[in-house]
């Protein structure tokens, strides 16, 4: 059993590491109280890509520190074994995430983790617990409503992945050097207090054929879910969040936190929602200005 990270000294001399033999910084952003978060029922994320740049940790942290939930799932490529094992990149912020969700397991929140093509390495632990998490090859999620989810990461039904295996390789090397292009745009736009942008969600909207394909992978997955005799189905892999309906199955993808930085919520009466995180930071901010706004005009 793997020990959770509160279990482990922290401090100054207490570097935390998710990967035995590296010493990496110390967790530094405290955790606030429960106090003020939004609270669901259920939570899904996927595709955050701990282990690359791409992984848009300030904002999923963010995340975390301003919601809660009775379930939580995270619906694979949470870390990425692909570029782990060229190259290892794991910032303390990218520790401060997986400390935050086994300090949520702790605290009572199921975490059920369903690994992905990235994170494919812990598929084999598939029926086991660690530290709270527990590991499926795909779930069933019952909404506070009686319908029944199959949860699942979706690789399953990518073409790309079934045929050619490498040539999904060279999409991945060419999809990192869209993701640093993205990194400098939103640089450049938070120099002038913009608010964050992808590019590369932009690029797929644009160009037909990844249209097409989104379209008819959406369609392949709702089919399968029909085929198991469930009411719908919820899953990542392509970062394109979306809901939509095929044929009485509901189609759910939670998105990513590398492009859209979006999570599905359901709420307490089995409704579902997903959540555009930029923009609810962009609406947090603004109540917080208007707030501050009236705070001054009334002392005056």
């Amino acid at each position: 059993m793997l020990k959770t990270f509160e279990d482990r000294p922290v401090g100054n001399n207490g570097g935390i590491s998710a990967f035995p033999g590296h010493k990496l910084a110390p967790l530094r952003i405290p955790e606030p109280t429960l106090e003020g978060r939004r609270r669901f029922r259920t939570i899904w994320i996927s595709d955050v890509h701990l282990g690359t740049k791409g992984c848009n940790a300030a904002m999923l942290i963010d995340f975390l520190d301003n919601t809660d939930s009775e379930t939580m799932y995270l619906v694979g490529d949470i870390i990425d074994g692909w570029r782990l094992r060229k190259r290892l990149y794991w910032p303390a912020e990218h520790n401060d995430i997986v400390w935050r969700v086994l300090k949520r397991a702790k605290r009572g929140t199921r975490i059920v983790y369903v690994p992905g093509n990235h994170d494919e390495m812990f598929r084999q632990f598939a029926g086991m617990n660690f530290g709270g998490v527990e590991i499926e090859r795909a779930a069933i999620h019952h909404t506070a409503d009686g319908r029944r989810l199959l949860v699942m990461h979706g690789d399953e039904f990518d073409a790309v992945m079934l045929a050619h295996r490498w040539l999904a390789f060279v999409g991945d090397a060419a999809y990192t050097v869209l993701m640093g292009l993205n990194r400098w745009v939103n640089a450049v736009r938070n120099r002038f207090n913009l608010s964050y942008w992808s590019l590369s969600k932009m690029a797929k909207h644009k160009v037909k054929n990844a249209v097409e394909f989104i379209s008819q992978y959406e369609e392949l997955v709702a089919r399968a879910a029909a085929a198991r005799g469930v009411d719908g189905v919820v899953c990542g892999h392509i970062h394109t969040a979306e809901t939509r309906e095929f044929d009485g199955i509901e189609y759910y993808n939670d998105g990513d936190w590398v492009e859209g930085c979006t999570a599905l919520v359901e709420h307490f009466d089995g409704r579902m929602e997903i959540l555009h995180w930029p923009e609810e930071i962009a609406r947090r901010e603004a109540q917080e200005a208007a707030v501050a706004e009236l705070t001054i005009a009334a002392a005056a």
